[in-house]
């Protein structure tokens, strides 16, 4: 057998579900009067499916929490079957789980796993992404008046965007604190969770729908700061105070970097 095609026969067995080597693989190996050929094999299948249990169950602890060992690596072993490791890095195992638990399961079961996964995903993501270049109220001090109606901003790179159904904040919030799971529930009015990263610590809210739908127009549609008092004219006179309010909660918290720095 070349050495080619002995590796592929290697890896189709470390990631198939079967701990049972094929002819082929078994024989081109020597094993010992203490360790056979297969029993080596075993052990080594059993590790590489370990590791990638573990590495999942690490990245997705709450949703772990929530279903139990059993359920869990049940869930775990059937995406490991769809969507084999295929990067040098365990970091992107898990990046597919959310989508896959939409098809997997049923919708009534399917739709509160799968956002509470792509809450902790969106963390990784967060925590992973490159610095940008955030906008600073210093920065913001320097501006003439003649550059306010004119200011863009966008997202920095660690800020992730996930709209809410279910409780998934508290789950997770539940099991960072090892607290008792609350009852999972359906919000009564969906709601934005923002997740970003300030310097090396993670951050999250929650945006009621009124903050969602302007730092979306902002950073997201493309409205300048003009655009944005314009879009708040349900409050009157109000309405450029609302908009340096929240854009300066925005820029405080290290989520917008400026999309126009030149102007």
């Amino acid at each position: 057998m070349r050495l080619n095609d002995w590796q592929r026969e290697l890896e189709a067995y470390l990631l198939g579900a079967q701990p049972t080597p094929g002819v082929a693989l078994r024989d081109s190996l020597l094993g010992s009067p203490a360790l056979s050929a297969e029993e080596g094999l075993a052990i080594y299948h059993n590790a590489y499916r370990a590791r990638l249990l573990d590495a999942l169950r690490d990245d997705y602890s709450a949703l772990h929490h929530w279903l139990g060992d059993d359920e869990f690596e049940g869930l775990a072993s059937a995406y490991l079957q769809a969507h084999p490791s295929r990067h040098f890095s365990l970091r992107w195992l898990g990046a597919r789980l959310a989508d896959f638990i939409d098809g997997y399961l049923v919708a009534a079961q399917s739709a509160p796993l799968a956002e509470l996964a792509g809450l902790e995903w969106a963390f990784t993501l967060a925590f992973d992404a490159a610095d940008g270049e955030p906008l600073t109220l210093e920065a913001m001090a320097t501006l003439t008046p003649a550059e306010w109606p004119e200011l863009r901003v966008r997202l920095l790179p660690s800020v992730q965007w996930l709209p809410c159904s279910y409780n998934s904040l508290a789950l997770w919030r539940a099991t960072k604190a090892a607290d008792e799971l609350p009852a999972r529930t359906q919000l009564e009015q969906p709601q934005v969770c923002l997740i970003w990263r300030q310097g090396l610590v993670s951050r999250y809210r929650s945006l009621g729908p009124a903050e969602a739908q302007a730092l979306h127009g902002m950073s997201v549609a493309g409205w300048n700061f003009g655009e944005l008092c314009a879009e708040l004219a349900a409050y009157g006179d109000a309405a450029p105070l609302q908009a340096a309010t929240w854009l300066k909660q925005w820029i405080s918290e290290g989520t917008l970097e400026r999309s126009n720095p030149s102007l």
